[in-house]
């Protein structure tokens, strides 16, 4: 029986089955990989860029077609889904026009006087381990950069996004892209850490998920010297520190939070705002989340959909069911919900450091907010977690805002509602939420082979 299954969070029922491949079938697609490397890497870079321009026109094109694909297999909301599929054909595009400048020599000022340049170039066969809650975007950030750079690609994507995983590889095939140059494999977990990561063939790792997975592809990675880029778990903060709107920053509130029914790794989970501003911020966020209903499966504008499984469900209200056992209280939502997939957008106040959800991701529609005495403990508050991924602030004056954006331990820091998560600008963390930067030119440089070359 295969893990690889379509099964609609909306229904409950499974829509399409892939099989797994065999150790064979793995070992086979990454000789491909390897094989189509000396030609892709060798094809001119207008050549390539005209291929993933190619295929960010399909993306365009078929947008509705593969939203309507990953909200049967992981229940984003369609028009969320919508606007996933043309995203990722923006970022497909952008590494298409700007491939020439990010790939230009980079000629060195020395001492010695010689011509000495830095000059960029392709490793190989790169290995991405992809996840489900983007299913177009998290592969369109990974394998595109590296294709236009003349990597070519094995992609292992979530188990239940088989349907999407093989789509994306037919618009690659339907935009030109040589055989081999995009692998597409529906493997076990023990073949990637077995076969692939160990592969001579592959230079380096890409992973997207959760701690658990990132520290065990690490190890594999690191036996066999194999450099790694992953993008795991965040908590992110939102700090409030002053405002002249109020309704702006909760309808952000909200969005950052509720987007893609709250399973974003950097999307907004900690709400850590100061005393003054508390209680109305409170009550305006609560009444928000209140007034937020999951949508139907046909609705475009729904915010909310179902969680992706029926097991996330389960486990999002075990973390919120142990966190009120351990005296946290409801400010907004039904927890419990009706037992599917479905979860009901909720806040939790009263969570202390003894708590696990103190600690914990909660990968779903459910926030938690913390009064904060000053500036300083707010900081503090923002940096007490063990991830670093992104955070968000909210501060009227902006000589202050930048002075406590220094002091926030993230990857990332957004100000009053700036966005941080273009395709122009780097995306990555510290702390247990990995290392490496994917996006913006930044994309294009962590699986690139740096050569120096000297000539008098």
């Amino acid at each position: 029986m295969s893990d690889y299954k379509v099964i609609d969070p909306y229904t409950g029922e499974q829509v399409k089955e892939y099989p797994t491949a065999t150790d064979d079938e793995v070992r086979a697609a990454v000789e491909r990989a390897h094989e189509a490397f000396a030609s892709w890497s060798t094809t001119p870079i207008a050549e390539r860029a005209a291929v993933l321009s190619r295929a960010a026109a399909i993306f365009a094109e078929r947008s509705r077609e593969l939203a309507e694909i990953i909200r049967t297999e992981m229940g984003k909301p369609l028009g969320q889904g919508i606007f996933e599929a043309e995203f990722s054909g923006e970022i497909i595009q952008y590494y298409a026009d700007n491939a020439e400048a990010f790939l230009a020599d980079e000629v060195l000022e020395n001492r010695g006087g010689v011509d000495a340049r830095v000059r960029k170039s392709a490793q190989g066969a790169i290995l991405g381990i992809m996840p489900w809650n983007f299913p177009y975007y998290q592969v369109a950030r990974f394998a595109f950069p590296n294709l236009m750079l003349g990597n070519t690609v094995v992609l292992k994507h979530a188990p239940q996004c088989p349907w999407s995983a093989t789509t994306i590889a037919e618009i690659l095939t339907e935009a030109g892209l040589p055989a081999g140059a995009y692998e597409n494999v529906f493997a076990t977990n023990e073949q990637i850490s077995d076969i692939v990561i160990p592969h001579p063939a592959i230079r380096g790792v890409s992973l997207t998920g959760s701690e658990r997975a990132g520290a065990a592809v690490a190890e594999v990675a690191g036996r066999n010297l194999k450099k790694v880029v992953l993008e795991l778990g965040g908590s992110d903060p939102f700090i409030v520190i002053s405002t002249d709107d109020l309704d702006a920053v909760v309808e952000n509130a909200i969005e950052t939070r509720m987007e893609n029914s709250g399973q974003s790794c950097n999307a907004s989970k900690r709400f850590i705002v100061l005393d003054e501003l508390y209680d109305d911020f409170t009550a305006k966020l609560a009444e928000a989340i209140e007034g937020t209903a999951i949508g139907a499966a046909d609705d475009e504008e729904a915010i909310v959909g179902p969680l992706s499984s029926q097991a996330a469900a389960d486990r999002l209200r075990e973390q919120v069911s142990s966190a009120i056992a351990e005296g946290a209280q409801v400010l907004a939502g039904d927890v419990a919900g009706s037992g599917d997939a479905r979860v009901q957008p909720a806040l939790l106040g009263g969570v202390t450091g003894e708590m696990h959800a103190y600690r914990e991701e909660l990968f779903g529609p459910v926030g938690t907010v913390y009064r904060a005495k000053d500036v300083d403990d707010a900081i503090r508050l923002a940096n007490d977690t063990p991830f670093g991924l992104g955070s968000r602030l909210w501060c009227s004056d902006p000589e202050q805002a930048r002075a406590i954006a220094d002091r926030i331990d993230a990857g990332m820091v957004a100000i009053n509602g700036a966005g941080a998560e273009d395709y122009d600008m780097p995306f990555g963390g510290t702390k247990r939420s990995g290392f490496g930067r994917e996006l913006g030119p930044h994309g294009m440089e962590e699986f690139m082979n740096r050569k120096l070359v000297v000539m008098p």
